[in-house]
């Protein structure tokens, strides 16, 4: 007798296995994917978090180093005192009219910042750094252009006319597209008006 509840035993686990398994083993595999998908976004997320960081620091250091501070409850354009970050502001946001510019677009752009404004290449590029945060703040490069030539118009007057007019021309030629887009057109225009030169 007790042979015979052995071997029903026995054929009710094995029934029962080959019922079971295949789903209890699916339901493991599946588990431990979703385990191993949720902590390589959590190491992708960790990632993003170090480069926000990064990016904030590098904002932070180039500020530093070049002396802006940001006054309490001004808009950050508003607290420019040095035309040449509003110049140089003015033409990252005029390259950006047409997406991000590249690798060779910031270099002329900084050579020609450096030129103009008569001031070292590494300052112009802690410019630069500074110029892609205040174009963040304003919302686009768009608003950022009427926001910063409105700031250097006060700032400087008609003196800054000239550089800033400078820089855009050999922007507009390291673009390297043959002419300017309608939107940097617009804002050639939209530049001449606020600096009243219309």
């Amino acid at each position: 007798m007790p042979r015979a509840d052995t071997q029903v035993n026995l054929w009710v686990l094995t029934l029962v296995t080959r019922r079971y398994a295949m789903p209890v083993i699916l339901s493991v595999i599946a588990a431990a994917g979703a385990v191993l998908w949720w902590m390589y976004r959590a190491r992708a997320a960790g990632q993003v978090a170090q480069d926000l960081a990064g990016a904030a620091s590098d904002v932070l250091n180039a500020a530093r180093r070049f002396g802006f501070q940001r006054r309490a409850n001004l808009h950050p354009v508003e607290s420019i005192d040095k035309p040449e970050l509003a110049v140089g502001a003015i033409g990252l946001a005029f390259l950006e009219l047409d997406g991000l510019p590249s690798q060779e677009q910031q270099q002329a752009l900084t050579r020609s910042l450096a030129r103009h404004m008569v001031i070292p290449v590494a300052q112009a590029e802690e410019i630069l750094i500074l110029g892609r945060w205040l174009i963040g703040e304003c919302g686009g490069p768009l608003p950022a252009i009427e926001r910063l030539a409105k700031r250097l118009f006060r700032l400087n007057g008609a003196a800054s006319v000239e550089p800033l007019l400078s820089v855009l021309k050999e922007v507009a030629v390291a673009g390297g597209q043959g002419g300017l887009s309608d939107r940097q057109k617009g804002a050639i225009e939209d530049i001449a008006r606020l600096m009243r030169l219309r």
